[in-house]
């Protein structure tokens, strides 16, 4: 065996473990808990921008995108902007090392790669923050509901001659909407990429800690991942690309990261 492959089952093993330990995993939601109470995630920024991601998440983002290498990233919730300027980077950086391996030289203002981020409220600072960033160029920004007509018809023209595609959701977080957003977009994904589904580790947070949102415990990202999943395995449906749409969670994600905003929430498309 050659060492790397040696070394790639050394860590399948770690995770495994890790998945596997009660223990460790009572210890890690104990940890997001508090974490939450001392808004944790809001303390990290990407590039000059706020980021709001706990930073193992900021971690397993760098990781998916490199391994599935895809031209466009479609997110919906803007915030700060943080995470579509780190998702721009990673495609940065993708065609950076594009260009070192064909031999060629690099127009940064030329890239085919891109993201498109969808916020109902594009506030007037972040859009200057994103607007004054070297890599504004490689986003796309639009204002208006994530489930309206006008939103998707606009994300799925950017989406068309896009070869692998990716997908994070990450607005408002009640079930309704998010299995809404999974429905339009989750199709998007390509084979071997993922829908990531922000923030449904609410489902596992005490009543209390959402009491001032119109989330909570049963009415949340999770849940409408549940639900979304469990429609696909009753009924056949399609891609965009026009191949049948299946998914899977990816616990391997969760069990290596062990503090993850989105327990259940990374979907492979297989």
């Amino acid at each position: 065996m050659d060492p790397a492959e040696q070394f790639r089952n050394f860590v399948a093993s770690n995770i495994r473990d890790a998945g596997e330990d009660r223990d460790f995993i009572g210890l890690s939601n104990i940890w997001i808990r508090e974490a939450i109470r001392h808004r944790y995630a809001q303390n990290f920024s990407w590039l000059g921008r706020p980021i709001i991601q706990v930073p193992q998440d900021i971690y397993a983002i760098q990781e998916l995108i490199w391994a599935c290498r895809p031209d466009l990233i479609v997110e919906t919730g803007i915030a700060h902007g943080g995470s579509l300027i780190m998702s721009a980077s990673m495609l940065a950086l993708l065609d950076y090392c594009d260009a070192v391996e064909a031999g060629t030289v690099i127009d940064p203002k030329a890239s085919r790669r891109k993201v498109v981020g969808v916020d109902i409220d594009i506030r007037a600072h972040n859009r200057e923050g994103l607007d004054a960033h070297p890599l504004r160029r490689m986003i796309h920004l639009l204002e208006g509901s994530s489930t309206s007509r006008e939103s998707a018809e606009a994300i799925y023209a950017h989406a068309d001659g896009s070869e692998r595609v990716m997908v994070f959701l990450d607005s408002n977080h009640t079930h309704a909407h998010v299995l809404e957003e999974l429905e339009l977009y989750a199709p998007l994904t390509s084979r071997g990429c993922y829908c990531v589904v922000w923030d449904s580790g609410v489902e596992n947070l005490p009543a209390d800690m959402c009491a001032d949102r119109p989330w909570g415990k049963g009415n949340n990202p999770k849940t409408a991942v549940w639900e979304y999943m469990e429609a696909l395995n009753t009924t056949e449906r399609s891609g965009r690309d026009g191949h049948p749409l299946h998914f899977e969670t990816d616990k391997d994600i969760e069990h290596k990261l062990m503090i993850t905003a989105s327990p259940d929430g990374f979907l492979r498309r297989v």
